[in-house]
């Protein structure tokens, strides 16, 4: 009995964490991403700040060169300069996998020039989506 009482609390305190539905979490991962592609087409470094964790790390290669680039300077570098036009960019949501707290999303960015392959690890902390990781390729057009 006491082990059964002892299963129940564990399942209400810890069911609580889970309570919204996958869809649900679909999309709210949906709206961090939106903010990340919003951030980067209007410049805007409040939108990117919603999107991103401030430990978050961005890695692939630009050409030959391996890069490993810390948030705060992709940021910086990112919210520089005029609003790009919607229209020259095409920027997907390909697809979510969600495993508790944890999510990865897979995305494409079609770029005058230059097309970009985001994986995009998500952790959910004090209840908002963040991404914590990207890892990218490019591949000129």
């Amino acid at each position: 009995m006491k082990k059964q009482l002892t299963f129940i609390l564990f399942l209400c305190y810890f069911g609580k964490a889970f309570s919204q539905s996958i869809p649900e979490e679909k999309t709210a991962i949906t709206h961090t991403i939106q903010l990340y592609f919003d951030g980067m087409m209007e410049r805007d470094r409040s939108k990117l700040d919603a999107a991103f964790d401030p430990s978050a790390r961005l890695i692939g290669y630009r050409g030959e060169n391996f890069t490993v680039t810390p948030y705060e300077e992709w940021a910086s570098g990112t919210a520089k300069g005029v609003k790009r036009d919607p229209g020259q960019f095409d920027n997907r949501l390909l697809e979510v996998e969600i495993k508790g707290y944890t999510a990865l999303a897979k995305i494409e960015l079609f770029w005058p020039g230059v097309y970009y392959y985001d994986y995009l690890t998500l952790i959910k902390k004090e209840g908002v989506w963040k991404i914590v990781h990207k890892t990218w390729y490019e591949e000129k057009r």
